[in-house]
C-alpha cells in the first residue's frame, strides 16, 4: 500500500484533514503506473491510499472507510458495497464494468463512472496488428527465418505459405460504439468492405446486418460489445461452424463473449482459418486454458494489452481525474449507474 496524504500535503500546500474525502484505489499497478504522471490524481481534493494489489480477502477493509473507490478489475460485488456505509462513488478504471455490481450500487445511491475514449487508438492499432499478423502469416515466416528456411531457398524469398491481403476483404464488427466505429474507419481506410451487426436489444437499425448473416458473409470478425447477460458466450459453437472456413476471428473485447474451448475446435477442425485473442475468460488465465494449450500459428493471444500503450494509460490517469474532480462537484461524468 502507499499512503500519499504527505504527497498530498505537497502538492496542496495544505494539510489532509480528517474530514477530507478518503479515497482508496485497489489496483493501481494494474497500470503498470512506473512510466506513469500521477499528479492528476494526486491534484484530486482527496486523501488517498493506493495499494498496489487488493486480495479478495482485504477488499471490505481497504473500502471500508472510503468516499471514493478506484478499481480497475478488483471486483465489487453486493456483500462488499454493503460493507462500505461510507462509500459515494465507484471510479472504473476501464470502459467495461462487468466486475461491478450495478444493481447493488444503485441500491445504495451509489454513483459508478467508467473511463471511456482513452483506449480507442490502442485498442485499433492492436485489432490491426492481430489482422495484419494472421493474414500476412507473420508469425509463421518470422519461425521460419529463424529456422533457416530462407538461408536454405533456392530462390531470393520464401513463401509456401499462402499471404493474403486486407484490401477487398469484409470486416464484420459486432459492437458498434466508439471502438466498433474507430475499427470500421480505419478498415475502410485499409479499402475493405465493412459490415455492423444489428444489436442485440432495442428497435433495430436500418443499416445493420443480422448476426448470422453477417457472421456467414465476413472474412474477418471483430468483436467491440460488452460483457453483459446477452453477450456472454455470444460466439459459440454454431456461430463459429456459421462462419466461413477462411474467417479469422479477432476479440479484443471481454474473454467471455468467446466460447474458449469452441474455438480450439473450430481452430482444430477448420470451421476458421485463425483467431487473435487478446482477452480470456479467467484474467491472469489457468495454465489449462484451452487457448493457451492449444499451440499453432493460426493463433495468436496476447496478454489484455490492446488497450495498454504508455499514452493510453496516461489518458486513462486523466480520466480517472477528471470522474473524481466532477463528482466532487455534484456533477458526476461517465456515469453508468
Amino acid at each position: 500500500m502507499r499512503t500519499v496524504s504527505r504527497a498530498r500535503q505537497t502538492a496542496t500546500q495544505q494539510p489532509v484533514s480528517d474530514n477530507m474525502i478518503q479515497a482508496a484505489f485497489l489496483d493501481l499497478q494494474s497500470l503498470n503506473p512506473s512510466d506513469l504522471d500521477l499528479t492528476p490524481l494526486h491534484a484530486c481534493a482527496v486523501n488517498w491510499q493506493l495499494h498496489d494489489h487488493t486480495a479478495d480477502d482485504a477488499i471490505v477493509q481497504r473500502i471500508g472507510n472510503a468516499d471514493v473507490v478506484v478499481t480497475n478489475k478488483v471486483p465489487l460485488g453486493r456483500a462488499v458495497i454493503q460493507a462500505a456505509p461510507r462509500l459515494k462513488l465507484i471510479c472504473v478504471a476501464a470502459t467495461g464494468v462487468n466486475n461491478i455490481d450495478l444493481d447493488a450500487a444503485g441500491d445504495a445511491r451509489i454513483v459508478v463512472s467508467n473511463a471511456r475514449g482513452y483506449a480507442t487508438a490502442s485498442v485499433v492499432e492492436h485489432v490491426f496488428l492481430l489482422m495484419l499478423a494472421l493474414v500476412r502469416q507473420l508469425d509463421a515466416y518470422r519461425a521460419r527465418v529463424t529456422a533457416g528456411d530462407w538461408a536454405h531457398s533456392p530462390y531470393f524469398c520464401l513463401f509456401d505459405a499462402p499471404i493474403e491481403e486486407l484490401a477487398g476483404k469484409t470486416l464484420g464488427i459486432i459492437g458498434f460504439g466508439v471502438l466498433g466505429q474507430a475499427v470500421a474507419q480505419l478498415a475502410r481506410a485499409f479499402s475493405m468492405k465493412v459490415k455492423v451487426a444489428q444489436r442485440l436489444h432495442g428497435a433495430p437499425l436500418a443499416d445493420r446486418t443480422p448476426l448470422d448473416e453477417l457472421l456467414a458473409t465476413s472474412d474477418i470478425i471483430s468483436l467491440h460489445c460488452p460483457l453483459t447477460q446477452q453477450t456472454r458466450g455470444l460466439i459459440g459453437e454454431s456461430q463459429l461452424k456459421g462462419m466461413k472456413r477462411n474467417a479469422v476471428l479477432i476479440n479484443t473485447a471481454r474473454g467471455g463473449i468467446v466460447d474458449e474451448s469452441a474455438l480450439v475446435t473450430a481452430l482444430e477442425r477448420g470451421w476458421i482459418a485463425a483467431a487473435g485473442i487478446d482477452v480470456l475468460a479467467q484474467e491472469p488465465p489457468r495454465a489449462a486454458s484451452p487457448l493457451l494449450q492449444y499451440r499453432s500459428p493460426r493463433l495468436i493471444v496476447t496478454p489484455h494489452i490492446a488497450w495498454a500503450s504508455r499514452a493510453a494509460r496516461q489518458r486513462l490517469v486523466a480520466e480517472i481525474a477528471a470522474n473524481i474532480e466532477a463528482f466532487l462537484q455534484a456533477q458526476p461524468r461517465n456515469r453508468v449507474r
